[in-house]
């Protein structure tokens, strides 16, 4: 099997999505992914220890591609924290989108229960760290325990308000997911003004939306 002096970690990835989308299943086993692919099943071991660590992988490769796009923009250098993570979350889902196949089919979107999906939890420690540099002012209580206890509901906040808005990007059935940028827009501009306390209007504007669409989020 020559092919073993080819692979790394991002061709196993590659491979892996493949397979999805050709077959909308997961291989059945690491031998016979290794065998179909012409190299060692030994040689997978030395980069994931099970299918499930490649989406954990995967998942944190589209957050890594997004940072990666926005460090590039001198225009992101000079944003504010709710700019920057509008931004984010614009390139985020761009990347999402052109992946869409891939998730839908990993993910199981009729019974979806986040809290219950590892293939996420990458992604999540990737996030918190970013929310962490995006430095969010936050009202100054001048007592360390609370701006603490602060700074991790924020990161916590942030966290379900990203898979609250994955799962509306899964349902979103219009062109060119248009409602998931207006979501994006309302519902990021709500968590910073409820952190500057100042959320009526941006609360009444997020609540029209979400009537108008109806979205179910349980």
């Amino acid at each position: 099997m020559s092919k073993n002096k080819e692979i790394n970690a991002m061709k196993i990835i590659s491979l892996y999505m493949s397979y999805i989308l050709e077959h909308n299943s997961k291989p059945t086993s690491v031998f016979s992914f290794a065998k179909n692919n012409k190299f060692e099943e030994a040689t997978f071991y030395q980069f994931f220890a099970s299918f499930e660590a490649i989406e954990k992988s995967i998942f944190n490769v589209f957050f890594e591609n997004a940072i990666g796009v926005l460090e590039k923009s001198k225009d992101y250098q000079t944003f504010d924290a709710r700019n920057k993570l509008l931004s984010f979350y614009y390139t985020f889902f761009e990347i999402l989108t052109s992946n869409r196949s891939f998730i839908i089919s990993t993910l199981d979107t009729n019974n979806l229960d986040f809290s219950k999906l590892n293939s996420l939890s990458t992604l999540r420690t990737s996030f918190a760290t970013y929310i962490d540099s995006l430095e969010i002012e936050t009202i100054d209580f001048k007592q360390k325990n609370i701006e603490q206890i602060q700074q991790k509901s924020i990161k916590e906040t942030a966290w379900i308000q990203l898979l609250v808005t994955l799962k509306f990007w899964i349902n979103d059935s219009s062109t060119s997911f248009e409602k998931t940028d207006v979501f994006i827009e309302k519902s990021v501009n709500t968590s910073f003004d409820l952190i500057n306390s100042t959320p009526l209007k941006s609360i009444i504007d997020l609540g029209k939306f979400l009537y108008k669409e109806k979205m179910n989020i349980n």
